[in-house]
């Protein structure tokens, strides 16, 4: 007869009861307590390569890049010859400034593991960071290749790209944007942006799924890039509303396409209720963060105006419209969610002309648009009472992006 086997937990002062609790903590992101309990560990079993290891990822997430490198080192040195110990230490001197050392670091994971996803992908950030665009092009293609529903390799690939085209280096880009497009007709960060480069008119507006990754990418470091580059539309509608709209006028408002809510100072005096609607779940948190919003909803614009007729007495887009080409369906949307007597505010980027249809897919990626065509298409819409200013949105490539600034009133 066999004896049942009996298991004793460990106490809590045993090794493997510290380890365990250390992860816990730093997988709740309790960092500094995580770090306490790994050097206890340490301090018992000063051979726990795994120990080292994760207390140089608690290192590297507080900022402390020197420490967290003795730590990696340490985990290497004791014999944890392991891929993500590598990786861990190329990021850790990528963090430290340390670049051609990362990039080594970066290399031997590779041998080890020459499926390691995010190993290319960052390896490709340091060489994009440095201009050595074909290597940056090469990883985050073989990033995506090995996980081709990873997002961020694709949205590294596409701002390499624009990058790329902004030094003058348009043909490279536009010979990688096509490659891209042809190994992956499925995503849409492929084709918009190999159309944009390529001078394709391209679809009559980006797909949902390209807003939603392009902005859920951006979501992080929006309102700091777009100061860098002198971002001035919710200003220059915020004056064009200020001309028609008496202060307190108490409102129902809609901030189509609200991103981050950059708009939303501007428009919280006039509101008596203020929405935010957009496609990034990111963006939508940064929004909310402001509290200025009584309601914020994920959702496409045009959906989700016309699921709401008559509901708003002003309308204000900054920056959206320049994501459609056709406005032949958003417009009459927009007419349908304002009361009579409405208004409509909203920026897009200016076409000088030449356009059969009255836009263009541009290369940066965005849609411009020829004023005579939005002022038709507003009329046919429903709209009166047109005014058009002209303004610069932003700097781009050391030039001004100029804009159209457009109030309507629905008729």
């Amino acid at each position: 007869m066999s004896l049942p086997r009996i298991r004793i937990a460990p106490s809590a002062g045993h090794p493997d009861h510290i380890y365990d609790r250390a992860n816990r903590a730093a997988a709740d992101g309790d960092l500094e307590r995580a770090e306490a309990l790994y050097r206890q560990l340490l301090g018992i079993r000063p051979g726990h390569a795994e120990g080292h290891n994760n207390l140089g990822n608690v290192l590297l997430a507080q900022g402390r890049c020197d420490d967290a490198l003795a730590a990696f080192e340490m985990a290497l040195g004791i014999g944890l010859d392991h891929p993500s110990v590598h990786y861990n230490r190329a990021s850790a001197l990528k963090e430290a400034g340390r670049y051609d050392e990362a990039v080594r670091a970066f290399h031997r994971c590779l041998v080890r593991a020459p499926d390691y996803v995010m190993a290319y992908n960052n390896l490709a950030n340091l060489h994009s960071g440095f201009g050595r665009w074909d290597s940056a092009v090469a990883g985050y293609r073989r990033s995506i290749t090995l996980a081709p529903g990873w997002t961020r390799a694709q949205d590294n690939l596409r701002a390499t790209l624009q990058a790329m085209r902004a030094v003058g280096e348009g043909e490279a880009a536009l010979r990688h944007a096509l490659l891209w497009r042809r190994d992956h007709p499925d995503q849409p960060l492929a084709r918009h942006t190999a159309a944009a480069l390529a001078g394709e008119a391209g679809d009559p507006r980006a797909s949902d799924t390209y807003v939603k990754q392009l902005f859920d990418a951006f979501a992080g470091e929006f309102d700091t890039k777009l100061a860098a580059i002198g971002y001035r539309a919710p200003a220059l509608l915020a004056e064009a509303v200020a001309a028609v709209v008496a202060p307190s006028a108490g409102l129902d408002v809609l901030d189509a396409g609200c991103g981050t809510g950059l708009c939303g100072p501007h428009l919280r005096p006039y509101a008596r209720s203020l929405t935010g609607v957009d496609l990034s779940a990111g963006m939508l948190d940064k929004a909310a963060a402001r509290g200025l919003y009584d309601r914020l909803e994920e959702a496409e614009l045009e959906a989700f105006a016309r699921a709401h007729p008559g509901g708003f007495d002003l309308i204000v887009s900054a920056d959206v419209l320049c994501y459609f080409g056709a406005l032949d369906a958003i417009l009459p949307a927009f007419a349908a969610a304002l009361r009579p007597g409405g208004r409509l505010a909203f920026t897009v980027e200016r076409l000088a002309g030449g356009s059969a249809g009255g836009w263009a897919l541009m290369p940066h990626g965005r849609y411009a648009h020829e004023e005579p065509y939005v002022r038709a298409t507003l009329e046919a819409s429903g709209f009166t009472a047109v005014t058009v200013g002209h303004g610069a949105l932003r700097r781009e490539c050391g030039e001004d992006v100029t804009g159209l600034v457009v109030m309507a009133v629905r008729a």
